[in-house]
């Protein structure tokens, strides 16, 4: 049977990890979380001292995936989305968080200052949701409120209703 491959985008923060993990549970889909993949395989390519944070070898990281994306039903989670190879992906969506509740989420992950104002500001100046529009067809991209339970409980839905219904136009 052939499956979707699925892109969840977003500034670090949105819910991107809550809702890949829930999707995969209730869809028997594969989730990947590229930077716990990154984080495994130690796909790395130096440090960044600003940051704080290792530089992903995002080279590494596609020829990784290759295999299992080629196969199909797979979610992947990650807060970047410009050098994944376009044929990869089914459909894209973006989660986008109001400031304030995205920054107690941030806080509460222990990010300091420099880190914290500038994924607020990867947020409002809707950062990801261009990114994504620059690497994919405009129509394979959705933007998606992530603010409360229940629009993650909606968001859930409405992709399941989409992967079931992929699967029905792809199954003939």
């Amino acid at each position: 049977m052939l499956l979707p491959n699925i892109l969840l985008t977003g500034t670090p923060g949105v819910g991107k990890t809550t809702l890949g993990k829930e999707l995969a549970s209730r869809s028997g889909l594969k989730y990947i979380n590229v930077g716990d993949l990154a984080r495994e395989g130690q796909l790395y390519d130096g440090y960044d001292e600003e940051y704080d944070c290792p530089i992903l070898d995002e080279d590494r990281v596609v020829d990784e995936l290759e295999n299992q994306m080629s196969e199909g039903g797979v979610i992947v989670d990650y807060h970047g989305c410009d050098f994944f190879p376009e044929r990869w992906f089914h459909i894209v969506f973006v989660l986008k968080t109001d400031n304030s509740i995205l920054y107690k989420r941030l806080e509460t992950r222990g990010y300091n200052e420099k880190k914290l104002k500038d994924n607020i500001q990867c947020e409002i100046f809707q950062v990801l949701h261009e990114e994504a529009l620059a690497s994919y067809k405009e129509e394979i991209v959705h933007q998606l409120p992530s603010n409360t339970p229940e629009e993650l409980e909606d968001n859930i839905n409405q992709i399941l209703k989409w992967i079931e219904q992929w699967i029905k136009d792809h199954s003939s």
